[in-house]
């Protein structure tokens, strides 16, 4: 990795982690598909890990807001989810894996800009947390179904909720890449770049947090997706 590309993996670190600690995600979705495109390794394995370290962080200072009750069946969908994602991953050829992830993330943005709304009860956590599973292993974008369903709550509800969430899910998520040889000393190596970036974000994200809770939580968390599926809309046309 050259020194421009070291750079363009700290800023957008920078720019990723803080946007998901003001929103509550953001950092797959912004920085997935810039990431990908300096180094195919830096998606999902590194990005699921600083995201491990981030959403631990937040769980912590959001803890009051988190809805405990949803969260359990959020995280049932998500282990759902992980396992055949990660087999996926096992067996796709390199080749290929940019063109899934591709899809992965418009599908990703477009349930984010659906302006569905769907209440946040079992049944649909369930299913949630399911479609977190497959994007968040996949495409380190596990954030749109839950995002989808939490869009109308307060800001440090919805913040506690999907950063605990993340937190638990991209555990699961690791674990079923090792086997699958998508995560090893060379993902790891890589996640401390992005450390410096979750750090950050976390330490500057609180004061724009507080200015998103006045009701902007929801335009900022669409607005956010919509230019991600920009970048991978236009890198469809343009990639090989």
């Amino acid at each position: 990795m050259s020194s421009l590309d070291l750079a363009v993996v700290v800023l957008c670190s920078v720019a990723g982690f803080t946007l998901q600690g003001a929103v509550g995600f953001g950092m797959g979705i912004l920085g997935s598909p810039i990431l990908i495109l300096v180094d195919p390794r830096l998606v999902p394995g590194p990005v699921l890990a600083s995201t491990m370290v981030f959403t631990l962080m937040v769980t912590v200072r959001e803890r009051r807001g988190i809805d405990l009750g949803g969260l359990g069946w959020a995280l049932a969908g998500r282990i759902a989810g992980t396992f055949p994602a990660a087999a996926l991953l096992a067996v796709l050829p390199e080749s290929q894996l940019s063109r899934v992830f591709g899809v992965m993330v418009i599908l990703a943005v477009a349930i984010s800009v659906s302006g569905v709304h769907i209440r946040p009860r079992p049944l649909t956590l369930l299913g949630g947390g399911v479609l977190s599973g497959l994007l968040g292993t996949v495409a380190a974008i596990g954030g749109p179904p839950i995002a989808l369903l939490y869009q109308h709550a307060s800001g440090a509800r919805f913040r506690g909720t999907l950063s605990s969430l993340f937190f638990v899910g991209t555990i699961i998520s690791i674990a079923a890449l090792v086997p699958a040889g998508r995560f090893g000393a060379q993902e790891l190596r890589l996640t401390l770049f992005m450390l410096p970036g979750a750090a950050f974000g976390f330490l500057v994200s609180r004061r724009l947090a507080r200015r998103l809770d006045r009701g902007y939580t929801r335009p900022a968390v669409l607005a956010v997706a919509g230019g991600a599926g920009l970048i991978v809309v236009v890198r469809s046309f343009v990639a090989p």
